[in-house]
């Protein structure tokens, strides 16, 4: 039997972050199992994933959110991501928490395209975990950012 993926998206967010994460799953040619789970907005999305973890039986969770553009949305995905980093921590399990938000883009074709890498490129990660601790080392320290351009490596030498 291959992996079980859940997936806690809401409805408050502009793009559907629930295709974007399917279809990164379907192109991996990995056979994994989808369990999804929709919540009104981000500070619902802690105990979706607990679920998703506990009854679904999932081996990882994307946490898929689009915070707003106001200070009191800014507060919320920060409560949410709290929420996000205890559930990790009771479960033992990884959350990869996807959350775009609506201030970080010029204009809505840059939003789409923002939460589409970001939440493909994500997925793909959470992909990498489940096959193992070391299966993303190869890119560490390289700069590698989701949903932006990549930051860049800076070489250090001894």
């Amino acid at each position: 039997m291959g992996y079980q993926i859940g997936i806690c998206d809401t409805m408050f967010a502009r793009v559907d972050m629930f295709a974007i994460a399917d279809r990164a799953i379907k192109d991996s040619g990995e056979d994994i199992l989808v369990e999804r789970y929709t919540v009104p907005g981000v500070k619902d999305l802690p105990v979706a994933a607990k679920k998703l973890f506990e009854e679904h039986g999932c081996d990882i969770v994307l946490a898929l959110g689009m915070p707003g553009k106001e200070s009191i949305d800014k507060m919320c995905s920060h409560e949410a991501s709290q929420g996000l980093i205890e559930v990790q921590l009771l479960e033992s399990k990884h959350i990869l928490e996807i959350f775009v938000h609506l201030d970080e883009a010029k204009d809505e074709k840059d939003l789409l395209e923002i939460a589409r890498r970001r939440t493909y490129d994500h997925t793909i990660n959470a992909i990498a975990l489940l096959k193992g601790k070391t299966e993303l080392s190869e890119k560490a320290g390289k700069g590698i950012r989701q949903g932006r351009d990549n930051a860049g490596e800076i070489i250090w030498k001894e």
